[in-house]
């Protein structure tokens, strides 16, 4: 793993075998709410100023489907730490306070339950309120499920069943 240094005094890491080729760009950081992201301008054919982000420079893209930093840290980008997923599967890896061990799940302090939700075209459903926090969990899962969709890896980072 080596360092290739951004600005504002941040560093992206990256795969010894990227190293060279990626050094030969200036790169900037870039916060996009929580997080930074290393990123580069280039000049398209048609002389368009283009953003070009490390991590798709490193991996590509994929019609429909987002780059997904795995442990959260967006100038960390060594190809473990870099998949293409789905909107939601990339949300259900948003790193941020969590009240439950569960995605989609957690804990109504009003009630003193434990809430399940899932997000459909940016609004969220109320999937019901339940005494156990796995029984939340499930009702989660089984929406996700009914959309066609997969659950990459619950909050402890092993795989749903």
């Amino acid at each position: 793993m080596k360092e290739i240094p951004l600005t504002q005094g941040k560093v992206a890491l990256v795969d010894d075998d990227d190293f060279e080729w990626l050094s030969q760009w200036k790169w900037c950081a870039i916060k996009h709410w929580n997080t930074f992201y290393a990123m580069r301008m280039s000049k398209t054919v048609n002389g368009k100023r283009e953003n070009i982000q490390m991590h798709h420079a490193i991996i590509g893209k994929k019609e429909g489907l987002v780059t997904d930093h795995i442990n959260g840290n967006g100038v960390d980008n060594r190809r473990e730490n870099l998949r293409h997923v789905t909107h939601r599967q990339n949300g259900q890896n948003r790193h941020h306070e969590k009240t439950s061990k569960y995605l989609g799940v957690h804990w109504h302090k009003p009630l003193n339950k434990w809430l399940a939700q899932i997000q459909l075209n940016g609004q969220k459903k109320h999937l019901g309120v339940f005494k156990d926090e796995q029984a939340a969990y499930h009702a989660y899962y089984n929406a996700v499920t009914a959309l066609g969709e997969t659950i990459l890896v619950n909050r402890e980072g092993t795989q749903c069943q």
